[in-house]
């Protein structure tokens, strides 16, 4: 039986704050092909920015995999919230609350594609 290992970025790669840096995306580009952006900060004001952040959301909060502490400091699922410009969720109704914000912007974001 064949088991695919996942490759994981190096530490330095990853931005202490949740995400990747620059270098991440590259490297992930390089080794996997990939084409990642990094995460919408600011407002979700357009469609584009509106589905990014809002699949975001939904795919990490919806059902998070994971614990958001260890050892009292968040965990990178936690701080991945950070990076995409959201407060980093401590509660199990702070994450609801972002896979509803997630919810939203889909909704918003169809409702823009339907025009």
């Amino acid at each position: 039986m064949a088991t695919s290992k996942k490759k994981k970025a190096p530490a330095k790669l990853k931005d202490p704050k949740g995400g990747l840096t620059a270098a991440g995306r590259k490297w992930f580009a390089k080794k996997e092909g990939s084409h990642l952006k990094p995460g919408v900060t600011g407002p979700a004001d357009t469609p584009e920015k509106m589905k990014r952040k809002g699949s975001f959301l939904r795919r990490h909060y919806a059902h998070p995999r994971g614990p958001l502490e260890k050892d009292g400091k968040p965990t990178r699922l936690a701080l991945a919230a950070q990076a995409w410009g959201e407060p980093v969720p401590k509660t199990a109704v702070a994450v609801r609350k972002l896979a509803a914000k997630g919810t939203a912007l889909l909704e918003k974001y169809q409702a823009t594609k339907k025009k």
